[in-house]
């Protein structure tokens, strides 16, 4: 369970430092209360992570042999993809441009829609909706069931809810700040090594 915990927690921080739903909290933040944002965004977190958790669940009553090739084939792929983007990135380069961009429209098309009273259901939902919407997909999603379908489903979820609400409340409190400070090169080479590390474990523990 601690090895589950361990692996959700810092695959899930690192890869989400920098991410779209980083972003989508952080812009959301300037135009709405901080707890109501942060209430909405882990609460979407939370289910996908879940949602994850339930699909890596049934995912492992697939022959044994399949998943232990199919998790180390993810984790070393996603690793190895994450390096090669983090080499042809600049030492300076601060985070995507593109993403911040992608955030930026999102939450101005969903502001569109929010009603003109702004009520406190209506900001969590719209965050929620947001948050969900962006996270569906992306590769943290992929590696929440590959973890799930060879790990202790209860660590795996305890650690990627805390390491998404860890990204979470530094985007809420702080994001504005880091937002052009946090070293994409630097995150993207992080995670691509945990991806590979986490890979040669399950490589190691299912031999």
């Amino acid at each position: 369970m601690l090895t589950a915990f361990t692996a959700g927690l810092l695959l899930i921080t690192f890869s989400e430092l920098g991410d779209k739903t980083f972003f989508i909290a952080v812009i959301l933040s300037m135009k709405h209360s901080r707890r109501l944002v942060f209430a909405g965004v882990i609460a979407a977190l939370a289910a996908m992570t879940i949602l994850s958790v339930v699909v890596g669940q049934a995912v492992s009553l697939l022959p044994k042999l399949y998943i232990y090739y199919a998790e180390v084939v993810l984790f070393i792929a996603f690793g190895l993809k994450l390096l090669y983007e983090g080499m042809k990135m600049l030492p300076t380069s601060a985070c995507d441009t593109e993403v911040v961009e992608e955030a930026k429209d999102a939450v101005d098309k969903a502001e569109k829609q929010l009603s003109k009273q702004k009520t406190f259901w209506a900001i969590i939902l719209e965050t929620f909706v947001l948050t969900f919407m962006a996270e569906w997909g992306d590769r943290t999603q992929f590696a929440t069931i590959a973890l799930a379908a060879g790990n202790n489903p209860v660590g795996v979820t305890t650690g990627a809810i805390l390491g998404h609400g860890i990204c979470t409340a530094i985007a809420v409190i702080g994001g504005r700040m880091l937002g052009g400070k946090i070293s994409e090169k630097t995150l993207t080479l992080i995670g691509g090594f945990l991806f590979i590390l986490f890979g040669i474990i399950a490589a190691i523990e299912g031999a």
